[in-house]
């Protein structure tokens, strides 16, 4: 006893190390976050290595190697208990008799106990327990509660997969959350249930009949499980189940929410909540919206569909966005992982990354975590005595004939009638294999009160007589049919005695049983033929023979290609899948989905901590009042036009095509425009019709094309386009451009006086992605590879311009005109810049920022590649000029002196150029730097809906900016 104390305080003090490391970290990440935060950092060239995620993910990796090598002490021991089976998706589940799997999952659950109190006391210094807690949230407890009476209760364990996956995240306190599958109307029996269960870590969730038969029954069994697994639903029950649609998801929700509700009374900060299968879809979107901190995974169990059949749900949109509410989402398979993303892509119009889906600048990761078994456990059974007996029984039964074996629930996805039928396949076309090799099925019962599963039992055993009763003798028939489940012990001797495999789901999320026979097999090195549609063929199949379920002949020809096979044939393809079974273990599974969600956390936070903060809307609204003369620069699409579904779906088309002014902000634009201490100036990409038709009423600014056009609402359109400018390039892209849009459906192409657009947001995303690379990579092989033009990429279009062309270049010109328009006295004291830009325009943010009047400064607020533009110039005559025209003299920053100064029309002499004088360009700079009188608190740049920008602030979307607007207005 005392060897054990010692060894249990070793431990702690080896958790001590471990914890203080782990502390150490966590410190350091928020050092270098506050860095970063810093102002001035980015240019000290002094800021220390973050390690990337990848470095975080191989140093966690490396701590897990270690840990599992020094498991020794006795509080591993008590924890380290390999017992159990199967995810409940996968293989069979329940099976009777096995007392053996109940009795060691109790003693999982009775060791948790000494566990705790042995480390009890072993605290950090903020007083909290060393091990972080775990929350497992999962339709059922790993227990089924049984009533013996008002306040008793009796609980039977009915362990799965995901208990033994989780034994061994031994850095983790674990707590079950679920439904115990018993209805609890009283409030006694709810107190003595759930106090019964707390001695086993558990948690109940209590749900009522009608909520199970409409939530679990109705939403989840009839349509969720059908649907993920490629079933369609029996053609008598569509119109049944249509009608009662809204109804069960209705209580899908709401069971959803009960679950999020007992998660959030027993939370505690920094616990990590996982969530369980296509039960919960809802629930990360439940808990994020309680506490937006909680870090939240979820992991589906089953297949998940093409997105192409998951948009026949009509709640498809509703469940992604929850499900993207967690921080990880995790699938067994990479293709289930890609079809989630291409769901998200195609129904919600959210970008994918290879990280996983990110919107309005948060990333959702997604990621393969293929679970495994406790090989470790089938190994260790075929040493017990009990197997050893029942295998060579097993052997005696069927000497001189191969054995075959199947172990499936008898469900439509596991293929059965196709497996017999192949068999069947398989006799016809190898006679002398006919008395030399039998095929075992075990088919375990489930859901024996649905009509759907009655009629494939009567089609099973009437295939399974008709087949023995051909090819069978008195002594002998070829298939040996089971309708019932196998103890464990049973189970692990015939995959020791099996010498083919036959797994032919038709579609399954893993199907463990694969693992089991291949974990047993190390004596015999059978082999395994397996579905293509398991997601156990992504890990197994290079071991396997791979099979289409489908295809009777293949499979039947599989077979005899496997009873046929060499020995070192075999050896080689067994050594293969059994190093990957007994190295890629349900416990590493459950290690390396809590070590990633913890990692995406931390990296969520790094990408947080270079996100602009909110505007504080209370700061700008009061310096606007304080100040004297304010200049307000604001986007047009997207910031003041009407909301429109971000996704790009349906009828929104039609209305982005045509935008019109957000109908909130018409007064609340007129007090601001009528205010003489306040200048609105519009930016906008679009024609000059756009902006005539929305703002003609105004007292105000307009800049159309990114300011190649400005217009005083009282005055004329005016160009500052170059004299000379070259636009020779427009007719051969304006066939290109054609030539896709005819290419690609919902997408489409603007022609304006001095770029073009082609915008596919509307199109099919993945395909529209597509098209824009081949787009890009003619034009600059073939039209503009000579041209002066810039290439502008939004999130869904191409533009082209021409080259210095931007939003941050046509301030320069504008706030001349505004000065000398409005015979300025006193310098701008005040700017607010709120818009929805695109990157190469977000040059328009800095182009304010208030720095020293210096040369270094200048230069890095004003965009080096913009356009050099007359000092004066008249307005040309295609376009009515204003009587002043530009003076860009006046500007903020003075043209080099290096600048050539051309001047044009009747008053100078035409393609003359001189340098300016060194007195002149002292008394430019001088001039433009009265223009602005800021300060630092006193200039707000502000993105909306973006939240990688270059902007100091954010805002979510235009609605904000009829609020920001609206306040100012009523300030005035």
């Amino acid at each position: 006893m005392k060897f054990r104390q010692y060894q249990v305080f070793k431990d702690n003090g080896n958790l001590s190390n471990y914890l203080y490391k782990s502390l150490t970290a966590v410190l350091f990440l928020q050092y270098v976050i506050l860095i970063e935060r810093m102002p001035g950092n980015k240019y000290n060239g002094n800021s220390p290595h973050i390690p990337t995620r990848t470095e975080r993910l191989l140093r966690d990796r490396e701590l897990r190697e270690q840990r599992k090598s020094n498991r020794i002490s006795h509080l591993d021991e008590v924890i380290d208990i390999r017992k159990g089976a199967e995810v409940s998706e996968n293989g069979p589940r329940f099976r009777e008799g096995d007392n053996s799997r109940a009795a060691f999952v109790e003693k999982y659950l009775e060791d948790a106990a000494v566990a705790r109190a042995l480390t009890e006391g072993c605290e950090r210094q903020d007083g909290r327990p060393f091990r972080q807690r775990l929350l497992v949230v999962a339709n059922r407890l790993p227990v089924s509660a049984v009533r013996r009476g008002e306040d008793s209760w009796s609980l039977e364990i009915s362990a799965g997969g995901l208990v033994t996956a989780l034994l061994g995240v031994k850095e983790f306190e674990t707590r079950w959350i679920g439904w115990a599958g018993v209805n609890v109307p009283d409030e006694i029996g709810q107190k003595a249930l759930t106090k019964a269960l707390a001695e086993k870590w558990c948690i109940p969730v209590f749900l009522d009949e009608e909520i199970v038969h409409q939530y679990y029954n109705g939403y989840c069994n009839n349509i969720l499980w059908p649907l993920f697994h490629y079933l369609g639903l029996p053609q008598e029950d569509r119109l049944a189940t249509t009608r009662s649609f809204q109804s069960q998801f209705a209580a899908y929700k709401k069971a959803n929410q009960m679950f999020a509700d007992v998660v959030n009374m027993h939370y505690e900060e920094g616990d990590v909540v996982w969530c369980h299968d296509y039960h919960l879809m809802y629930l990360p979107e439940c808990l994020k919206n309680h506490n937006n901190n909680m870090k939240v995974g979820w992991f589906l169990h089953t297949p998940f569909p093409s997105s192409e059949i998951h948009r026949t749900l009509p709640s498809r949109s509703e469940l992604l966005r929850s499900v993207l509410a967690a921080d990880l989402v995790g699938f067994h398979t990479y293709d289930y992982a890609r079809h989630f993303v291409s769901a998200c892509t195609r129904i919600l119009g959210i970008e994918g990354t290879p990280e996983g889906v990110e919107d309005q600048g948060r990333l959702t990761r997604v990621a393969a975590f293929p679970i495994g078994i406790d090989s470790l456990r089938f190994q260790n059974a075929l040493l017990v005595p009990q197997v050893q007996e029942h295998i060579k029984e097993l052997k005696e039964r069927f000497s001189g004939r191969k054995v075959m074996l199947g172990v499936d629930r008898l469900d439509m996805i596991k293929g059965i009638p196709q497996k017999i039928l192949a068999f069947e396949k398989f006799l016809e076309e190898n006679p002398n294999w006919r008395d030399k090799v039998v095929l075992l099925q075990i088919a375990v019962p489930t859901r024996t009160d649905v009509p759907e599963y009655q009629k494939l039992t009567s089609q099973v055993h009437e295939i399974v007589g008709r087949i023995n009763g051909r090819f069978g003798s008195l002594t002998a028939v070829p298939i040996h049919h089971l309708d019932r489940s196998l103890d464990f012990h049973a189970l692990c001797a015939l995959y020791a005695v099996t010498d083919v495999a036959l797994v032919t789901s038709l579609r399954d999320g893993m199907n463990l049983v694969s693992y089991e026979f291949v974990a047993c097999q190390e004596a015999k090195k059978g082999v395994l033929i397996l579905s293509e549609f398991a997601g156990a063929a992504q890990s197994l199949g290079a071991g396997a023979i791979l099979v289409n379920p489908w295809n009777i002949t293949e499979v039947a020809a599989s077979i005899a290609q496997a009873l046929n096979m060499s020995a070192e044939e075999r050896e080689k393809r067994h050594q293969h899948n059994f190093h990957h079974v007994t190295k890629h273990t349900a416990q590493e599974w459950a290690e390396m989905f809590v070590s990633e969600l913890n990692d995406t956390v931390v990296e969520a936070q790094l990408r947080t901590s270079k996100e602009p903060p909110e505007l504080p809307q209370n700061d700008a609204v009061e310096r606007y009042l304080q100040s004297g003369n304010r200049l307000l620069i604001l986007g047009f699409n997207s910031t003041l036009t009407e909301p429109v579904d971000t996704s790009g779906n349906r009828s929104d088309q039609i209305r982005e095509k045509n935008p019109n002014l957000h109908p909130e902000l018409k007064e609340h634009l007129t007090v601001l425009c009528n205010d003489k201490k306040t200048t609105i100036v519009v930016l906008s990409g679009s024609k000059s019709e756009v902006l005539d038709k929305n703002f003609a009423e105004y007292d105000m600014w307009l800049a159309a094309e990114n300011g190649m056009f400005l217009r005083h609402t009282k005055g004329d359109w005016m160009t500052t386009m170059p004299e000379h400018l070259n636009m020779e390039w427009v007719d051969s892209l304006k066939h290109v451009f054609e030539y896709f849009t005819e290419r690609t459906p919902r997408s489409e192409f603007e022609i304006r006086t001095t770029s073009l657009v082609w915008n596919y947001k509307y199109a099919d995303v993945e395909f529209g992605r597509l098209q824009a690379r081949d787009m890009l990579q003619h034009l600059w092989t073939g039209p503009i590879s000579n041209a002066s033009v810039d290439v502008v990429q939004g999130s869904r279009s191409v533009e082209v311009r021409p080259v210095g062309v931007t939003k941050g270049a046509a301030i320069d010109r504008i706030l001349g005109e505004i000065v000398h328009n409005k015979s300025m006295t006193t310098p701008i004291d005040y700017v607010l810049c709120v818009g929805h830009f695109l990157g190469k325009d977000e040059d328009v943010y800095t182009f304010f920022e208030p720095e020293l009047p210096s040369e270094a400064n200048m230069a890095k607020c004003k965009p080096i590649d913009a356009p050099k533009l007359p000092t004066e110039k008249k307005a040309p005559s295609k376009l009515p000029a204003t009587k002043s025209g530009p003076k860009s003299s006046q500007t903020k920053t003075p043209k080099p002196s290096s600048a050539p100064d051309k001047r044009t029309g009747n008053n100078h002499s035409s393609g003359s150029s001189r340098r300016a004088s060194p007195e002149k360009v002292k008394e430019k700079e001088k001039m433009a730097w009265s223009v602005l009188d800021l300060k630092g608190d006193n200039y707000f740049s502000c993105a909306v809906g973006r939240k990688r920008t270059s902007a100091r602030y954010l805002l979510g979307s235009s609605d904000d900016v009829v609020s920001l607007l609206s306040r100012l207005a009523k300030g005035t």
